[in-house]
């Protein structure tokens, strides 16, 4: 008779180990690991599988579903992959259910659309789908909160595409716990995917955000799914930013933008002209070319720099990593002669964006130059560039991407590191180090 062991899972990451232990290893959760039998008899392999060598697979083609928004296809990889399964996460009030309807009214022009709602009744749903562009009168509306139920339902109908609002309100018989739980969410997300892979059906899940900002739910929510995308904005704006943080299909490098307004969430093509759209002749101010996955936006870096009230001075930032703005400013002291000690320094991106490339050094070097000078830099001139330690440029990606993606925008001068093949674009100025180019934009 085979000996019964122990084992013990955690609920966040679904790690095992022989042995109880307060903090997970693998996600260093506390209190998540849980007791499950397992048993330690022999184990007789029938029909061992036979691995498949890669080189003799053939290619496959991925079959792929429109969304109609074009924003929406391209953070998608081009569209929504038959069988995966794509997690929207983002704060409550943000558009995450008008995106997902909006999808929904064009997908069910071509195919059969289907929404599971467990937060709205269907009427409430159907005033929404009224007040949009789109027509949503094909789509078809189920309010329900029971797996089983949604489960059979997905069999029964086989859409293209199935939305579930939000998957923290699916309840199991099968399991334990109330909905949103560690257990119910899993096991929500596992029948889920299984139905999704056999049936071929799309399934859209929207995910709901801890006060953190991550999504809530086990981890393995993330680890199961195909794409994870958030959607996130400000509140006080009408903009909402599209991010893909995990795409099995596709990149992750592609970000779209939004704006929300009283007929629904219409698609920015020209997200440089929002993020522009403050800049000008003024102190503190520099442009810089973001490279997000197949096209270069501009941004504008900001910065204000004045006497502190506190020690030690603060160093806030805003859209750009907080660790190499302290590098910049140490840089500019040592090099440049520019000294924040007794400053407070605060640097942030217009609209909301984000620069968090190392690219984005030299624009907020020049930004801080300006502020702290108290004078426009001459030319209004964009910048790119690593900054190093010992105050060189270092060249970066996509160096004649956001050179032209300038001077297309009519920006008269741009601050580049120097390269092996310089090419001759308008507007284009080398430099070596950053005392260099702070002589161009010094006047």
């Amino acid at each position: 008779m085979a000996r019964e062991r122990k084992a013990y899972v955690c609920t966040a990451c679904g790690h095992a180990i022989g042995r109880w232990v307060g903090k997970c290893p693998e996600c260093g959760e506390w209190g998540t690991l849980g007791e499950v039998p397992t048993s330690s008899g022999g184990l007789t392999l029938v029909g061992a599988p036979q691995p498949v060598v890669l080189g003799e697979i053939g290619d496959e083609t991925l079959r792929r579903i429109p969304t109609g928004i074009g924003e929406l296809d391209r953070v998608l990889g081009g569209g929504l992959v038959e069988g995966s399964l794509v997690l929207i996460g983002g704060e409550p009030g943000i558009g995450k259910s008008t995106l997902v309807l909006q999808a929904l009214a064009h997908l069910s022009t071509t195919g059969s659309a289907l929404l599971i709602t467990g937060e709205e009744s269907a009427a409430q749903v159907a005033g929404r789908g009224r007040r949009l562009a789109a027509s949503c009168a094909a789509v078809q509306v189920l309010a329900e909160t029971r797996l089983e139920a949604v489960i059979s339902t997905i069999e029964a109908h086989r859409p293209t595409v199935c939305a579930i609002d939000s998957v923290q309100t699916l309840v199991s018989d099968r399991v334990e716990g109330a909905y949103g739980s560690v257990t119910q969410v899993r096991q929500a997300t596992a029948e889920l995917v299984r139905i999704a892979k056999s049936l071929g059906t799309v399934i859209i899940l929207v995910g709901q955000v801890t006060k953190d900002g991550n999504l809530a739910g086990p981890r393995t929510l993330e680890h199961l799914v195909d794409c994870v995308l958030t959607f996130d904005g400000d509140h006080l704006r009408e903009h909402r930013v599209l991010r893909s943080s995990k795409n099995r299909f596709g990149s992750t490098d592609e970000t779209a933008l939004f704006s929300m307004g009283a007929d629904g969430l219409t698609a920015i093509e020209d997200p440089s002209a929002i993020y522009l759209a403050e800049s000008g002749d003024r102190i503190g101010s520099c442009v810089f070319p973001a490279v997000e996955g197949s096209r270069t936006v501009l941004v504008e870096i900001q910065a204000l720099v004045g006497p502190t009230e506190v020690i030690p001075p603060r160093r806030l930032a805003g859209g750009v990593d907080r660790t190499r703005l302290a590098q910049v400013i140490a840089v500019l002291n040592r090099h440049a002669g520019r000294r924040f000690g007794d400053q407070d320094v605060f640097v942030s991106v217009a609209a909301g964006a984000r620069a968090l490339d190392p690219a984005a050094d030299l624009a907020i070097a020049l930004a801080l130059v300006s502020a702290d000078r108290g004078k426009p830099l001459v030319g209004r001139p964009a910048a790119f560039g690593e900054l190093g330690l010992t105050g060189a440029i270092r060249r970066v990606g996509h160096h004649d991407r956001r050179a032209q993606t300038a001077a297309g925008h009519g920006i008269t001068m741009t601050i580049a590191p120097e390269t092996r093949d310089q090419t001759a674009i308008a507007g284009l100025q080398a430099v070596a180090d950053i005392q260099a180019a702070i002589e161009l934009v010094s006047g």
